[in-house]
């Protein structure tokens, strides 16, 4: 299953918010090899150039498969096919929104907030989506349905709870 293609990156954690994301984890969630891709431009003009890597990604996905409960994060710079500078498998990068929430109103009135300002990244930048976008390469993101933080078990199943 194809989810997008979205205007508008889907980088570092605001894959959480994405409903082109959430139906790639549906498409998973019943079995259905999937990914969600995306523009990585707010006015993106090169969706063409997202539609023919979607395509070949489809159909090496269809000859290999996923593994279960994995689906894929997709981000294409908006540029044309020529400039691609290449294709990355990276990591979910981590960045925050220093600035502002602004309060916003939907089509049919009713009252939502959009995170605004600067991005502002944490961490290491080097594999990441967050990196590979800004050098102009697609960005390929494995994800899991499992978030569980697997480490973590051990020592909180020592709490005195």
């Amino acid at each position: 299953m194809v989810s997008g293609i979205n205007q508008g990156p889907n980088l570092g954690e605001d894959l959480t918010y994405s409903g082109t994301v959430s139906a790639a984890m549906e498409g998973a969630i019943m079995g259905i090899p999937s990914f969600a891709i995306s523009v990585a431009s707010y006015e993106a003009e090169h969706f063409d150039t997202a539609a023919r890597f979607a395509g070949r990604l489809a159909r090496e996905i269809q000859r290999r498969g996923l593994p279960p409960g994995t689906f894929l994060n997709v981000n294409v710079p908006d540029l044309p096919e020529a400039e691609i500078a290449g294709v990355e498998v990276t990591r979910q990068g981590r960045c925050r929104y220093s600035g502002r929430l602004e309060k916003r109103t939907d089509l049919r009135g009713r009252t939502y907030y959009w995170l605004a300002g600067d991005v502002q990244e944490m961490g290491s930048r080097e594999g990441t989506d967050l990196a590979a976008i800004a050098a102009n390469r697609i960005s390929i993101t494995p994800v899991q349905l499992d978030l569980t933080h697997h480490e973590f078990l051990a020592e909180m199943r020592s709490w005195q709870l």
